[in-house]
Parts: structure tokens; C-alpha cells; sequence
């Protein structure tokens, strides 16, 4: 006879086996029908790419690809999208030059033309939103600029284009000829030897970001950019990882453990520089916050509009997203620069010439950089040939037309600018070659055709709101060097650009010092 207790054990059983059965429907439909619809969508559509493979999608081939190309040296050449991007490199041979490729079981249209690129970072109709964040790239920048979106990306965007216009960067000039004066002065026990500048440079755009957007030394910084940079080599280690549904939640990775705990640290620390802002009002000691950029975002948290005010972990994005890469940019973009000098030693040579010719042997003041006009054509090309970020994305949130290609809604889209700054058919079969007078008539006139395809700080309402505070940057620390150093290669120098997250040369740069 079935006693309630067996009728309860029996229900309890239909319902497991109901919500299992459940469970496995929607890991079914997410995991192949979906895509192999959608796959099948795309194709009748002309668009071609490598097929999509249960979980990992095109990943795997990725990843092996990666690995393969890293481990084949490069010489001194300056041929680095087949190294970086192996896949977009070869695939884009292989079928289109725009193709479709799988992050998983989400389906990503690769662009590698310029035209197309400008379109949708343009974006003039709003259809292209930047998608939702890959979970590493949300515990290294929270809700920051580069992630956020709609009214809580307008606001902080404002915040920030205050915080970097014009006349805020003059402010900040004395802050970045103080902090290369300090580099400088730790070069001297070197001259005549040999320095690896890309740790330098790191030291010098971290003490520049803490002085100029955070009120504070580097030494007060030095915890939340060691952090911020464990997370950055988490973030990019785990870009291409790819599990099954629920798995992350119920085991999680020595990875994922690291980078919740540095997160929550990063966040424990941001909290406290805000406080002390907050206290030396609250006390008198200061009648404002502050106009760096904390301050600034300090006194949109204490906004007396509630519509305008933003939350402390909008704050604590928006610094986050600065300490990262306010450093990762500039840094990137002092090293590859001063790689490039030190192999192309008659440019060096010129830009030396008209640092003299300009300031003599005083320090740059706000009105000079613009003045620098060779030192301006090295940086482009410089940005050309080695973007600090190699690729940008977005998702189309509706059905669009883009170019002649019809995308249907919800499908990403992959950028890979690098394909862009290294296609032959836009600057010239010497596309691999230092040519900085491509420049000489202007971003626009510097490719074959007058494409606008020069795109390392992005394009459009998107754009790179920090991109003219690198550059100023830039320009400061390479004009002070080229007034007291001469420099040269190394020969310990191993030419072998990686990427974490921005580009990076994976054993340093190594260069002869020489005082003049």
C-alpha cells in the first residue's frame, strides 16, 4: 500500500528529474542549437568562417594557434599581426576578410576592413552596444568607462571629459616633467650601460596616474597597480576559456579564487582613498574634493541631484579603469616607441634636432607640445605599428545593415584594428616598415587611398577619453630623454611582442645608454 511518505518521495522525484530534464533543454539549446542556428542563419547570409564546435567554439584552434605562433621567433621585424593574431591573420586568408568565428557558443563577425570598423564605431544610429563583459574583464574594470553603458556611461563620460580636456591636461604638465626628472635622476648611475626602459616606463606612468587623477605618490598607489596588475595577467590567461554551464559557480579555479580576492582587495583600497578625500572635507581641513579626477568623481557620488549623483562602486570603476589603463596605454606606447628609436637611429636623430631647436635644454611646458610636429609623426606611426589595444568590440542590438552585409541582431562584433594598422592594401606595401612621414599631411592623407583607418584609441562617442593624456605624457618623457640620452639596441634584446590584454614586449627592452 503507498503510504504519503512514498508519494512525497515520488513527486520529489518527478520534480528532480523535471528541473534535471529542464536544466539539460536549456544547456542543449544554448550550447548547439542556438549556435548551429544561427550558424546555418549566418551561411545563407554569405558569411563563412571555421564551424562552430560544441562548448568551445572556435577557441581551441585559437589557443593553438597562439601557442604556435609565440613559439616562432620574429626577429626585428615589425610583422606582428600574424604573431599576435594568428587566427584573424589565417582565417581571413581562408575565407572573407570579414568571417565569423565562435567565443564559445557565442558568435562573433571578425572585421578586419577599415571602412566597415569606422562604421560601427561611428555608430550613428545607436545599434552598437559594447555587449555584456567577460567576467575577468569585469573584476579587473568593474563598470567602468570601457564597460558601462547608457545613462551611467553618459554620466561618468562627462565626469571624464572634464577631467582631460584641454586645460585640465595643462595642469598636469609640471606632474609629468616632475615624475620623468625622477626617472631621469635613477638613469644617471646607468649612462654607458645598459637599461631595460619598459620597467621604467611602468614606474614613471604609475607615478604620473597617482599624482595627476589621485592626489597621491606612487609609493601610496604601488598596492592597488601591483594588483591591478595580477588581475590584468588573470584577465587575459583566462580570455579564451571557455566551460560548461554552471560549472564556474560550483567549482571554481585557483584563477577565478585569485581575481575575487584581488577584486575585493583593489575595491578595499579604492574605498579608503575615497574616505580620505571624503574626511578632509568632513573635517575642514580641505572646502572641496578636489579637481583630479577622484575628486571630481567624489563630488558626483555627493551630487545633490539624485539623478546625477553616481554610486561608490561607479567610483570605484572609474579608478579602476584609469589605474589600468591610464598605465597599460602610455606605457606600452613609451616602449615601443623608444624600441623603434633606438633601431631607427636617423629618426631619433631628427626628433632629437627639433627637441633642441624647441627647448634647448629647459623642460616642455603645455604650449610646446603641440610645436613637436617630428616627435608627433613617430608616435603615430609608432601607435600604427604597435597599438597598445589590438582589438575593440560591440554587439548589434538590433537587425542591421553594415556595409553591404546583413547582421542579424544580438551577433558581436570582433574589431581587430591591428589587421586594420597592418593591411598592405590601405598604407602600401612597406606597411611593416618605420615610415613616419606617412603622417606629414595628416591622420587623414596617410594611407593609399585617404581611408580612415588609423584607429589605436578607437573612434566615435567611444573613443579613448584618456588618448591625449598618453600622448602628452608621451611626448614629455621622450623629449627630457632625448635631450640627455643617445640609445641604441641592445644586444640582449629579444624582439617578442605579446599580448596581455594590451600589447607588450614579452622579455622587456633593452638599450644602450649613451649621455649627451
Amino acid at each position: 500500500m503507498t503510504t504519503t511518505r512514498d508519494l512525497m518521495i515520488l513527486v520529489s522525484g518527478s520534480v528532480c528529474v523535471s528541473l534535471l530534464f529542464g536544466a539539460l533543454i536549456k544547456i542543449f539549446h544554448k550550447l548547439w542549437w542556438a549556435p548551429s542556428r544561427l550558424q546555418h542563419l549566418m551561411y545563407l547570409r554569405g558569411f563563412r568562417g571555421p564551424p562552430y564546435r560544441f562548448i568551445h567554439g572556435s577557441t581551441k584552434d585559437i589557443l593553438t594557434m597562439q601557442r604556435e605562433a609565440m613559439a616562432r621567433p620574429l626577429g626585428l621585424s615589425h610583422d606582428i599581426f600574424p604573431k599576435l593574431q594568428p587566427h584573424i591573420h589565417y582565417w581571413s586568408n581562408i575565407y572573407e576578410k570579414n568571417f565569423l568565428q565562435w567565443d564559445g557558443p557565442q558568435a562573433q563577425l571578425v572585421i578586419t576592413e577599415a571602412e566597415l570598423a569606422k562604421e560601427v564605431l561611428n555608430d550613428r544610429d545607436g545599434v552598437y552596444s559594447k555587449g555584456k563583459p567577460k567576467a575577468s574583464m569585469k573584476k579587473l574594470l568593474g563598470d567602468g568607462l570601457v564597460i558601462s553603458q547608457g545613462e551611467k556611461w553618459a554620466k561618468v563620460r562627462k565626469i571624464a571629459n572634464f577631467a582631460f580636456h584641454a586645460e585640465s591636461l595643462k595642469r598636469m604638465i609640471p606632474e609629468m616633467v616632475m615624475g620623468v626628472e625622477s626617472m631621469l635622476e635613477r638613469w644617471k648611475p646607468l649612462e654607458g650601460k645598459e637599461i631595460e626602459v619598459y620597467e621604467e616606463f611602468r614606474f614613471l606612468t604609475a607615478e604620473v596616474i597617482s599624482r595627476t587623477a589621485f592626489g597621491s605618490s606612487y609609493l601610496e598607489g604601488k598596492n592597488i597597480f601591483e594588483m591591478m596588475n595580477k588581475l590584468t595577467l588573470l584577465a587575459s590567461r583566462n580570455f579564451y576559456k571557455q566551460a560548461f554551464p554552471g560549472i564556474n559557480k560550483l567549482f571554481k579555479s585557483d584563477d577565478q579564487i585569485e581575481s575575487e580576492r584581488l577584486e575585493k582587495r583593489v575595491r578595499d583600497s579604492i574605498v579608503e582613498l575615497i574616505k580620505r578625500r571624503e574626511e578632509k572635507v568632513t573635517s575642514g581641513e580641505e572646502d572641496n574634493f578636489g579637481c583630479d579626477f577622484l575628486g571630481l568623481l567624489v563630488l558626483a557620488h555627493h551630487d545633490a541631484i539624485e539623478n546625477q549623483r553616481i554610486s561608490i562602486d561607479d567610483v570605484v570603476g572609474e579608478c579602476k579603469t584609469f589605474y589600468f589603463a591610464g598605465q597599460e596605454t602610455t606605457n606600452s606606447l613609451l616602449a615601443w616607441t623608444v624600441l623603434l628609436l633606438a633601431i631607427h637611429t636617423d629618426w631619433q636623430e631628427e626628433a632629437r634636432k627639433e627637441v633642441h631647436n624647441l627647448l634647448g635644454k629647459q623642460n616642455p611646458k603645455p604650449d610646446d607640445l603641440v610645436k613637436l610636429k617630428t616627435m608627433s609623426l613617430i608616435i603615430n606611426e609608432s601607435l600604427r605599428l604597435y597599438p597598445p589595444a589590438i582589438s575593440m568590440s560591440r554587439e548589434a542590438e538590433r537587425e542591421v545593415r553594415l556595409g553591404n552585409l546583413n547582421l542579424p541582431a544580438n551577433v558581436k562584433l570582433f574589431i581587430s584594428n591591428l589587421a586594420v594598422h597592418h593591411d598592405p592594401q590601405i598604407w602600401g606595401e612597406d606597411v611593416h616598415i618605420l615610415k613616419p612621414e606617412r603622417f606629414s599631411q595628416g591622420v587623414a592623407n596617410a594611407t593609399k587611398n585617404n581611408i580612415a583607418a588609423f584607429l589605436p584609441f578607437g573612434l566615435g562617442p567611444r573613443n579613448c577619453v584618456g588618448s591625449n593624456f598618453a600622448i602628452a605624457e608621451a611626448k614629455i618623457a621622450l623629449a627630457m630623454i632625448l635631450q640627455h640620452y643617445a640609445f641604441t639596441l641592445s644586444p640582449a634584446y629579444v624582439h617578442s611582442p605579446v599580448q596581455v590584454l594590451t600589447i607588450r614586449p614579452e622579455h622587456g627592452v633593452q638599450v644602450m645608454l649613451q649621455p649627451i
